[in-house]
């Protein structure tokens, strides 16, 4: 992999709609949005699928979703950037977004997670389409029509099969997981070539719930890993920059392909906020962001994806998932200039009537009121350092025990491990 391989990518949702956008699209408010991100110097953008909004019904998807899908390509290919699409959105900033046919209403559900179903939190189990032929057959059928509108466009990167879904549902069985994982991918490849991939994150590593790196590398292209030193257990710090690169490699060496770090990050959390978080500021946040990024490229990852776009608009605040994840509200890269100017709180009854679904709070271009924070200078320093940094080329000396082991005792495991990573490349000092 020469230096010039490193992909620098962003998770994107839009400042004034986050999770709500399908249902609220405006292709400007995509092209203002997608020309910062071009500027600041990110080639890649990841989008999401909230599944509901695409597939309403077992056997429909959204004609007004999916003709939004392919503006959004057009506008990437317009200004110079690549996607990778993910599906089954599913889990996101800890909530679940679950079709209404993809879940069992039940008074006595208990979930780790709340589930936003049909415009409200419900209290239900998620179907396991794992387990599930009837679910796992409409997402074929989602799949199947995703794929074909979008395989030749230009801005295609790559397909993403899931976001965290071990959040969602689990399989029960590791035969279970790759039976459906050869479903998705096959479906995907009878039409499309482009590579695929699945959104695996820190969990998977701290436990075996049987869908980890070799599951997924037995059917994707290549692997991802997710990681917040926020939440990790084997964290030093919340700002322990070392922690991701280790992932990475604990992913890579796991599944023997090549890692994307698809998403890493921190919140800029105002003080006067009670959470049990560190509050940090953005120039603390900045500084893990670059010296992540450095760690990651000179462990030759395949790529870096932040976390993410933009601080979300107060009228998102009484909304999951932000009403009481009140820390998702600041991982941006961005923030919100003034939040009392007009063009992020006017509604819109000007402007012609919206589809169903669309909410006027939720509208206008949320970009006019943004400015970059701190991380975004950070960014473009990486950018100028880059070819500057030296790689490892031996990147496994701490891997000293059997693989098939790891997942006998993985949170062990994993964190001896990390010691003996810090210690062989001397950063037991870095946090």
């Amino acid at each position: 992999m020469n230096k010039a391989s490193f992909r620098l990518g962003i998770n994107y949702f839009p400042a004034r709609k986050a999770m709500y956008w399908w249902q609220n699209f405006e292709r400007q408010e995509v092209e203002a949005d997608f020309t910062l991100i071009k500027k600041a110097g990110f080639d890649s953008v990841r989008i999401f699928l909230i599944w509901e909004d695409f597939q309403p019904a077992p056997r429909k998807v959204s004609d007004v979703s999916l003709k939004n899908l392919e503006t959004v390509a057009n506008v990437a290919d317009a200004v110079g950037l690549e996607l990778i699409v993910t599906f089954f959105t599913g889990h996101m900033s800890g909530v679940n977004w679950i079709p209404n046919w993809a879940i069992e209403d039940s008074s006595d559900a208990e979930s780790r997670f709340r589930i936003f179903s049909s415009g409200k939190i419900r209290k239900a189990n998620i179907k396991n389409w794992y387990q599930e032929q009837q679910i796992l057959d409409a997402q074929k059928f989602l799949v199947t029509e995703v794929v074909s509108a979008l395989r030749n466009h230009r801005s295609l990167w790559a397909w993403d099969l899931g976001n965290e879904s071990s959040n969602c549902v689990v399989p029960f069985s590791k035969t279970a997981a790759k039976r459906w994982l050869e479903q998705i991918t096959e479906t995907i490849r009878r039409i499309d070539n482009h590579p695929i991939t699945i959104g695996l994150h820190t969990e998977d590593l701290e436990e075996d719930r049987n869908l980890g790196p070799a599951e997924a590398a037995a059917f994707c292209d290549f692997l991802c890993m997710h990681g917040y030193p926020i939440y990790a257990k084997c964290s030093r710090s919340a700002t322990d920059s070392s922690l991701l690169a280790f992932l990475g490699l604990l992913t890579e060496w796991l599944g023997e392909k090549p890692v994307l770090f698809e998403e890493f990050g921190l919140p800029t959390i105002p003080h006067h906020l009670d959470l049990n978080l560190p509050s940090l500021n953005e120039a603390e946040v900045a500084r893990f962001i670059y010296d992540s990024l450095v760690l990651l490229y000179r462990f030759n990852l395949i790529g870096a994806m932040v976390w993410c776009y933009s601080d979300y608009a107060q009228s998102l605040w009484d909304r999951p998932p932000f009403d009481m994840a009140l820390h998702e509200r600041y991982f941006g890269f961005w923030k919100i200039k003034d939040k009392n100017c007009w063009y992020m709180n006017s509604s819109l009854s000007e402007r012609k009537s919206k589809p169903a679904g669309h909410d006027a709070r939720l509208s206008d271009t949320a970009s006019l009121g943004l400015e970059e924070k701190l991380s975004v200078i950070q960014v473009r320093r990486f950018l100028d350092d880059m070819h500057k940094l030296e790689r490892f080329e031996d990147r496994f000396r701490w891997a000293e025990m059997n693989k098939k082991s790891f997942y006998k005792a993985p949170l062990k495991n994993m964190t001896d491990l990390y010691s003996k990573f810090l210690r062989e490349y001397n950063l037991d000092s870095c946090l």
